[in-house]
């Protein structure tokens, strides 16, 4: 995926992509099935999910964790209503993610386990979002999208391509999907969007897709969330469901259990508004007004196309982290102050239904 388009900067797809629909190739990204009578509990016994509870064709967020219940990667696990899960991991971890499946896998087996990894090698993934989506797709597809809810999951035709798989996600805070399709079919797929007259549709590249995503308060893995980070300290507690938090049947879970019980993790990720001018970026640190000790430091950072406003992700001391907090951004030379706020820093709209 380009940084950008050449017809549109960034600041102006992200801001297409807010108020029309965009589309995205995240083909990059590493697709798997995972079959065998054991499929369920080999990937709980990896993750916080709690797929056992999930509904057929629904899904969730979830986590790879470590023993030290640091986040090895992210992901979204779809229980499908076939013989497999559906996993979608992250392109930068990929040489981690499949050997740790595949080794895990194995180990299962050679204890008489039936699991099997199988990677979706090149088959295209192309992301929809934004406010028009819905409108754009639903006139070529069979699927009815009224009621494909938000982590749904289904198989239909697409613009005349059978056996899309279609999954209403996304990494943009907007409505959106993303489609797993025949990779001698993706570009079609991508022209016959592209054609619709329903709605406004453009390519949209990586420089609007991370701007959308720190707009919307979502981590970004090796930047805002890592092996040294816990769930609880990345304010993603949610996945951790609340079955595995009794079980305690995943790697490092009683060190994030223990943080959640006792309240006791050291730092957390907040988000940060900063003053017009220089952008707070990755790794500068933070600094306590008061007495000028450093208190933390940034992970993401942008300029944020719909706010006009300089936005941030940042780790803090537990002690900074209340809304409101004020505290100094360190550039070296220069120095500059920021607050702590509520994120998301754009509404989001994820789509749960007709209201």
């Amino acid at each position: 995926m380009p940084t950008q388009y050449g017809d549109l900067s960034i600041k102006e797809s992200t801001i297409h992509t807010r108020k029309h629909v965009s589309l995205f190739d995240v083909s990059h990204m590493l697709q798997t099935h995972i079959t065998g009578k054991d499929r369920v509990a080999f990937i709980e016994s990896l993750t916080t999910a709690d797929v056992q509870g999930l509904q057929e064709n629904s899904g969730t967020l979830s986590v790879f964790t470590n023993e030290k219940g640091g986040i090895k990667d992210d992901l979204i696990i779809m229980k499908t209503d076939k013989d497999f899960l559906f996993l979608v991991t992250n392109a930068g971890c990929i040489d981690k993610d499949l050997p740790y499946l595949l080794e895990n896998a194995a180990a299962w087996k050679a204890k008489g386990k039936d699991v099997k990894i199988e990677t979706l090698d090149n088959r295209g993934l192309v992301a929809v979002q934004g406010p028009e989506m819905a409108k754009v797709l639903q006139e070529g597809t069979d699927i009815d999208l009224s009621k494909l809810t938000f982590m749904k999951t289904t198989v239909g035709s697409v613009f005349g391509i059978d056996g899309c798989r279609v999954t209403r996600c996304g990494y943009t805070g907007e409505d959106g999907v993303e489609i797993s399709v025949d990779p001698t079919k993706a570009e079609q797929l991508v022209d016959r969007l592209l054609a619709s007259q329903a709605g406004k549709v453009k390519l949209a590249g990586l420089g609007a897709r991370d701007a959308l995503r720190l707009e919307a308060g979502l981590c970004l893995y090796g930047s805002d969330i890592d092996e040294n980070t816990t769930p609880i300290e990345a304010g993603l507690a949610f996945v951790v469901a609340k079955r595995r938090r009794e079980t305690l049947d995943f790697p490092g879970a009683e060190k994030i259990v223990k943080q959640l019980k006792e309240k006791s993790w050291p730092k957390r990720r907040v988000g940060l508004l900063a003053q017009p001018g220089r952008c707070p970026r990755s790794h500068l640190p933070l600094i306590d007004p008061l007495d000028k000790c450093a208190i933390g430091f940034v992970t993401s950072g942008c300029p944020s196309p719909t706010l006009g406003k300089n936005i941030a992700i940042a780790y803090v001391d537990k002690s900074h982290s209340k809304e409101g907090t004020k505290f100094i951004v360190d550039f070296g030379a220069k120095q500059a102050p920021v607050e702590v706020v509520k994120m998301p820093f754009v509404p989001t709209h994820y789509y749960t239904g007709k209201k």
